[in-house]
């Protein structure tokens, strides 16, 4: 499947020979395969036309691992879409606003990048003592669905992995009193726009490996990333303690969300309780396994 001396994507130039990164790259391309493919990321147009996504990079090690995997499968014929890599410059002090664009260039990546000083819109409505991560998302989250349709893609791509969704469930149950997460594809509140995490069953630890192994210039999060009390921090602490006890333990919670019972959860909106009669057998898959 991997590359002989010419059969290769510049994204993976100087890609370490070692068997252990073979094995890696080889499980990242398979689980975004079957990411995309389980929730059926590409379109069939009935005019036959190619759809387009917009890549969106930040410059962390998720991004980047997402726009390497991407182009390694468009290069090998198993993903029939246009790739359009994206950055938004959010004006934040000190970013490196040349490192992406030399970067894309030089891996011969299509690309946008717009800047747009989104930081002193934070800074000036966020109360001091609190974090700056929701209204960020959100006027970074508009930008980007902007750009999408100017650019003409029919989806946004963002790289959100699994632990990224793990987390996500966990403030939900914690703090939000609800069992919710990152779905790995929805539809904008518009209805226009596709959004889609391809890196939704890769561990994050599988990114960082990636990335730095290939020696990707990644660019740090200053702006809300370092903010200490954040709740996805305490989160990622638990689980960490979790994975640190019980080896595999992430990789089986993450599994728990694809098997849901509603049958077996207390919301009457996804389950009729009130019509339900004596005598019917439940389904063979609503029975839990307490073994």
């Amino acid at each position: 499947m991997f590359d002989t001396a010419d059969d290769i994507h510049p994204l993976f130039y100087g890609a370490p020979k070692s068997t252990e990164f073979k094995k890696l790259r080889k499980r990242i391309v398979q689980n975004v395969r079957e990411a995309v493919e389980h929730y059926g990321m590409v379109e069939r147009r009935e005019d036959g036309s190619t759809p387009k996504w917009l890549v969106c990079l930040s410059g962390g090690k998720d991004s980047y691992t997402l726009l390497a995997i991407l182009h390694e499968l468009k290069w090998r014929g198993m993903l029939p879409v246009d790739l359009l890599a994206c950055n938004l410059d959010q004006g934040q002090p000190g970013f490196p606003a040349t490192v992406l664009p030399e970067f894309l260039e030089k891996m011969q990546v299509p690309h946008r990048i717009e800047y747009q000083d989104t930081y002193s819109i934070v800074v000036d409505k966020v109360p001091q003592g609190r974090t700056f991560c929701a209204l960020c998302s959100r006027l970074r989250r508009g930008n980007l669905y902007r750009i999408a349709r100017e650019e003409g893609c029919s989806a946004v791509v963002l790289g959100h992995h699994r632990d990224d969704i793990l987390e996500t469930f966990f403030m939900n149950l914690f703090h939000g009193g609800r069992l919710a997460t990152m779905p790995p594809k929805l539809v904008n509140e518009e209805g226009d726009l596709f959004v889609y995490r391809p890196l939704a069953h890769v561990a994050e630890v599988d990114c960082e490996k990636f990335a730095r192994a290939m020696n990707y210039p990644i660019i740090p999060c200053d702006l809300c990333g370092s903010q200490d009390g954040l709740q996805r921090q305490q989160v990622k602490q638990i689980l960490d303690q979790w994975e640190k006890n019980s080896p595999g333990r992430r990789q089986v919670m993450f599994r728990s969300l694809m098997n849901i019972r509603p049958s077996h959860m207390l919301d009457p909106k996804l389950f009729d309780f009130a019509g339900l009669m004596r005598g019917e057998a439940p389904e063979k898959s609503d029975i839990p396994d307490l073994r």
